[in-house]
């Protein structure tokens, strides 16, 4: 009974906590100090508690998942105790009404998003009022902490119609700036730019991909304007930001998931910086994340998320939310990454005679999340994986191809000796001008050598010869027919 009286006397402190939150930017600055993180994880697991509470009651599908994964009810309630959700076990085993509380969509004020489909047929997923309600809040609270300018056009280049991050970006900020919602259509961009010129600040959103198609292929001169970028659906290397700082003041990233939330966690000065030293560091970035090559990192609040990794090194996220229409407890992405405590990266960073303060500032002390990509979107080659990131940052430090490729695919086969090979399938930019260098095999597999440690070692069962590398003009080949609304595809079918 005590347990339960806290449970509700902490959610009601919370409730106060987040009608402050909303209003006075102070506040957040006082709940993204160090001394007050370990209550907020507390208080998060307490509110991942009545969410489960919620969810074992009142909703069908988690109901029935319990049983089908034979998850008793006995002893202390611990989170880590539950069984994991997936887009497998339960999204497409369980309809929509199912997972809904009380077995329905809600009646009004209801939003149904998309996912783009990058794993897959696109799934449908039910947002209701009060959680687009506090997806707007944060978006409207992090674009005033780090833009703090009411005067901003926002050009929404996401994909909009049913996909998440587009309508949401453009719900969620349509109060706080002159706001255009475009899509990811390069003309309109250009004409945009072109009708209001260079007189306004600007904040662009959208893939990477696409912004880089169009700082490449635009005529503008682009120095004559003021832009800021925040980019999402997939990662962003460091070359590639480095590339696009050429043309914007700022380049920030922010996580999430359609299957979850948009804005999860997002890029700070602190997490930027220290990306970009373990990169000239590899020892740093091995004794921290395991690896040679840093992954994408973040910072995010563990109030709203509790995000775990399992022993597999796949991230799990529940949301402490229960006015969500269908809860998410333990719900795995296939996202390979990481957690630690800001506390926990200064002692390891004092370990190295380095000072966090000095890789960026301001700084929270909110956790840092990390995350190296999809575990299922990589490419098997002689035991090691292969990444697209590997590819997209040989690409983007390259002066020729970084302006004349527009695209990548990665495919493992075997060929008719059985033997395994590599292949890399590169897409021309449209407008195609400069010839690209003669030995892409050996820029490739120098390059892979020196960003992925587990290609290095297996080289030894290996000669150069097992790497192809085809090049299709624009839209062509594997990229004839794509649709530019979602996400590029970089695992070709084999």
């Amino acid at each position: 009974m005590l347990s339960r009286l806290m449970l509700w006397l902490s959610l009601w402190v919370l409730w106060l906590v987040r009608v402050f939150i909303s209003i006075d930017r102070r506040t957040y600055m006082l709940l993204s100090a160090g001394q007050i993180q370990p209550l907020l994880a507390r208080i998060g697991m307490m509110r991942a508690h009545a969410v489960f509470l919620k969810a074992k009651t009142r909703c069908p599908a988690y109901q029935r998942f319990l049983s089908s994964e034979n998850y008793v009810d006995s002893g202390p309630w611990q989170l880590a105790r539950l069984p994991v959700m997936t887009k497998e076990n339960y999204v497409k085993k369980y309809c929509i009404e199912a997972r809904c509380y009380d077995g329905r969509i809600p009646a009004a004020g209801v939003v149904i998003d998309e996912s783009s489909g990058s794993s897959g047929v696109p799934n449908n997923w039910v947002r209701s009022a009060e959680e687009r309600d506090d997806v707007k809040h944060i978006l409207q609270l992090n674009y005033q902490l780090i833009y703090r300018d009411t005067g901003c056009i926002l050009l929404n280049c996401f994909a909009l119609g049913p996909w998440a991050t587009g309508m949401n970006v453009s719900m969620s900020l349509v109060d706080v700036g002159i706001l255009k919602s475009i899509g990811p259509d390069q003309k309109k961009l250009e004409n945009t730019l072109t009708i209001f010129g260079p007189n306004y600040r600007y904040l662009v959103f959208g893939y990477p991909p696409f912004i880089k198609s169009f700082v490449d292929s635009t005529t503008l001169d682009l120095r004559q304007y003021r832009m800021d970028l925040i980019v999402g659906g997939e990662g962003i290397s460091e070359s590639l930001r480095t590339y696009l700082l050429q043309h914007f003041k700022s380049v920030i990233s922010s996580y999430g998931a359609s299957d979850l939330e948009i804005n999860i966690a997002v890029e700070t000065p602190l997490t930027i910086g220290l990306r970009r030293l373990c990169l000239t560091n590899k020892a740093l970035s091995e004794k921290l994340f395991d690896r040679q090559t840093p992954p994408m990192i973040f910072q995010y609040n563990a109030l709203d998320y509790i995000i775990e990794t399992e022993s597999n090194g796949e991230l799990v996220f529940t949301i402490g939310r229960q006015a969500s229409a269908a809860p998410k407890i333990r719900y795995n992405l296939k996202d390979s990454g990481g957690v630690m405590s800001h506390k926990k990266l200064a002692a390891l960073l004092r370990q190295e005679n380095l000072a966090i303060e000095d890789l960026g500032g301001p700084q929270s002390r909110f956790p840092i999340l990390f995350v190296f990509g999809r575990a299922d979107l990589t490419v098997p080659f002689y035991g090691a994986k292969v990444y697209p990131t590997d590819v997209e940052d040989i690409i983007n430090a390259h002066p020729v191809l970084v302006k004349e490729i527009n695209s990548f695919q990665l495919s493992s086969y075997e060929d008719e000796q059985i033997n395994r090979r590599l292949k890399i399938h590169l897409e021309t930019a449209k407008g195609f001008r400069t010839e690209l260098p003669q030995n892409l095999r050996d820029l490739f597999f120098d390059g892979l050598c020196a960003s992925n440690q587990d290609f290095r070692e297996v080289t030894k069962m290996f000669d150069r010869s097992c790497i192809e590398v085809e090049v299709h003009a624009f839209e062509t080949g594997p990229f004839e027919g794509r649709d530019i609304r979602v996400k590029n595809k970089y695992i070709a079918d084999s």
